[in-house]
């Protein structure tokens, strides 16, 4: 069975989020799409545009001296425009670590990425972490 194209894009977006190709999320996304990530901490926030949505996914590298991993575990569709995506995130950041389960609800409008929707399992490790 071939995978929903909605999928595919969300799978897309995580492949060249790994290998730092920004390029390739700025096709993804669209102008004035929003990344809202939750927390309290320096790097969360509502992130509106390509742009503001970039810079902060350098930052996730710069910050981590590039030790900042996200590993798509499963995604789910509703072929009405949204996908769940489950993963897990690693880093090491000042002598911290990170390793927390995650996810993103992505609204997909057309063939771009229009609404990122950020949760963890724990705010804590991940305010703690980014802090």
């Amino acid at each position: 069975m071939a995978e929903h194209p909605h999928a595919a894009l969300v799978r897309r977006g995580y492949e060249a989020f790994s290998r730092q190709d920004m390029d390739t999320m700025r096709e993804l996304l669209a102008g004035d799409a929003t990344h809202h990530v939750p927390g309290n901490n320096p790097l969360s926030g509502d992130f509106k545009g390509q742009d503001a949505i970039l810079e902060v996914y350098r930052r996730l590298a710069e910050e981590t001296d590039g030790t900042f991993r996200v590993e798509l575990r499963h995604l789910s569709v509703d072929g009405r425009g949204h996908v769940i995506s489950h993963h897990r995130m690693t880093g090491e950041r000042g002598g911290k670590s990170l390793d927390v389960m995650g996810g993103i609800v992505f609204r997909i409008v057309g063939d771009k990425i229009t609404d990122l929707d950020e949760c963890v399992e724990d705010l804590d490790v991940l305010d703690e972490f980014w802090s």
